[in-house]
């Protein structure tokens, strides 16, 4: 059994959505676990007391979301973008037990939702001590004081109107009060010291509780849990970083040197925890089919209906959106590449490299005893970068030229973003691209494309995970082209990546996509500049079945 290790990132920033419980709700995680999660909730909030053995089942199932069982064709529950969402969800549910003036038979109301702001205390503390680590300093800044904070602490807790109605709603931390709240937790002569880091967490429940409605109105009870939770947010994402999450891989889940590129290629799958779900995440309407290299429209409308844009807070969504905008699309226009374009290069190969998918491909490779320019791939990540960065974004010219050539290429530009050349589109393997620039109005899309093989028997429809269609880019035909949906950037990466290091040019897998269905696919890999880098990788859909 090897172990992989990735991380749960935070973000770091304040959003108004973070006074909105309900919009926190991952839709990727609408799943068993989810609901797993939210009935622990429940029986841990149904007296308002968490008990030693509560304490430990909610412990217990935090660890077991981390795990993969063999097998298995799930990646794991607990995801990159979750811990966010695990204690939102603990506040939600919460708000479900605050007990109101006549809504409960209990002889002291108020008393019942302090008793409940320990519990969800209880609970967040439970969350983080199982998913976090402390990033304080064991000094704290020379100026800190736990006066000064319980100070900054109950000035958040003032009641505020909120709608601008003049009644009093309830407290609402504005935007430029959790800034100033950031600000004092990491500025130099007042951030906290190591030793206060369960006092921050824990007082902002104690302060909390002091202002809960003195009649028990419910919604302005719920604001003030509102707020606590930001509060506990900023806390989080200033003083705690995320504890690296170490993936206990199977057999079915280990590579090997007998492990073949089908069996590689299915695990990938199977670990990609950042894939979005369809009619949750992301919307599409595929409408009609057409036949390739035929010039006509046979849909209509867009193709993406509705993405999810919450995903961009994910480090590796968000570091690779960063990255498309760095590239010209037309061959014989030379590349120039700033150094902010590099640290945004390094940048998205360290986020995904705190992935499963690209853990687990750098595994494959070592199993392989692949080699890259004469040497062995290198068993370090950060030597495995390099050579991730060398075959994705050094550049090489595709334009010819001679002696005059000019540097106007990558692997990641014509995979990722897409190219113009010779009056076509080349490349332009990627959903979230294309989803992007139909946005903007530059996408037309023209329809999908069936699977040639005859044994193909599913349907094409909005769900699908391989989509083979045509398009045209500001006005450039793409008359075939076939890209995955949905999946994380990690995954095709790593997927690529093994075809090139250690894939032939051509490699025939079948995926089960978990939906009832699978793909025959062909992967196809052309190296370029002496086979040193990428010159394109993408999936050739060969038959579509349901299973």
């Amino acid at each position: 059994m090897r172990t992989i290790t990735a991380c749960l990132p935070l973000t770091h920033h304040y959003t108004p959505e973070l006074h909105n419980l309900s919009s926190l709700i991952s839709p990727s995680f609408a799943t068993m676990a989810d609901a797993a999660i939210e009935e622990l909730y429940r029986v841990t909030y149904a007296d308002r007391l968490i008990t030693p053995d509560e304490n430990a089942d909610l412990i217990s199932t935090l660890q077991e979301l981390q795990t993969i069982e063999d097998g298995s064709t799930s990646p794991p529950a607990l995801t990159p973008d979750k811990v966010v969402w695990l204690r939102a969800a603990a506040f939600r549910i919460g708000c479900e037990y605050l007990v109101e003036e006549d809504g409960d038979d209990v002889d002291d109301p108020r008393e019942e939702n302090v008793k409940l702001l320990r519990t969800i205390n209880a609970v967040v503390h439970a969350l983080e001590t199982t998913c976090l680590l402390p990033s304080l300093e064991e000094e704290g800044g020379e100026d800190f004081s736990e006066e000064s904070v319980e100070e900054l602490f109950r000035s958040l807790y003032e009641t505020e109107d909120e709608d601008g109605d003049g009644d009093e709603d309830g407290p609402v931390i504005s935007r430029a009060e959790a800034n100033a709240l950031q600000e004092s937790l990491t500025d130099e002569a007042t951030r906290p010291p190591l030793s206060t880091l369960i006092w921050l967490r824990s007082t902002a429940f104690r302060l909390g509780s002091q202002y809960l409605n003195e009649e028990n109105d419910k919604a302005k009870n719920v604001a003030l849990l509102r707020s606590i939770n930001v509060i506990v947010h900023i806390v989080e994402s200033t003083c705690m970083k995320p504890k690296p999450l170490a993936l206990e891989l199977p057999p079915s889940h280990t590579p090997d040197a007998d492990t073949d590129f089908t069996t590689a290629v299915q695990t990938l799958w199977n670990l990609d925890s950042n894939r979005l779900t369809p009619h949750k995440d992301y919307n599409m309407d595929v409408q009609s089919s057409k036949h390739p290299y035929k010039k006509g429209n046979a849909a209509d409308d867009h193709l993406f209906t509705y993405v999810n844009q919450q995903i961009f807070q994910r480090p590796t969504f968000h570091a690779f959106r960063s990255l498309l905008d760095n590239y010209s699309a037309s061959t014989g226009d030379e590349e120039e590449v700033s150094q902010k374009e590099l640290r945004e290069n390094r940048a998205f190969l360290n986020a995904v490299m705190e992935t499963a998918p690209m853990k687990y491909a750098h595994q494959y490779c070592l199993a392989q005893g692949v080699e890259y320019d004469g040497e062995p791939v290198p068993d370090d990540e950060s030597g495995f970068k390099k050579v991730l960065n060398s075959i994705w974004f050094k550049l090489y010219s595709r334009s010819g030229g001679g002696r005059r050539r000019k540097m106007d290429s990558s692997g990641f530009e014509h995979v990722f973003v897409g190219e113009v050349k010779n009056g076509q589109v080349s490349g332009f393997h990627n959903w979230i691209m294309f989803w992007l620039e139909e946005k903007k109005g530059n996408i037309d899309y023209r329809g999908y494309i069936k699977p040639r093989s005859r044994d193909s028997n599913a349907e094409t429809n909005d769900d699908d995970p391989v989509l083979t269609l045509q398009f045209s880019w500001n006005g450039v035909e793409k008359f075939v082209g076939t890209s995955f949906i949905g999946v994380s950037p990690e995954f095709e990466l790593a997927l690529y990546t093994m075809a090139f290091l250690a894939g032939e040019d051509e490699n025939i897998v079948t995926l089960d996509t978990s939906n009832g269905e699978a793909f025959d696919l062909n992967v196809k890999c052309f190296k370029y500049d002496g086979g040193s880098k990428v010159g394109s990788c993408f999936v050739e859909a060969l038959a579509h079945y349901e299973e």
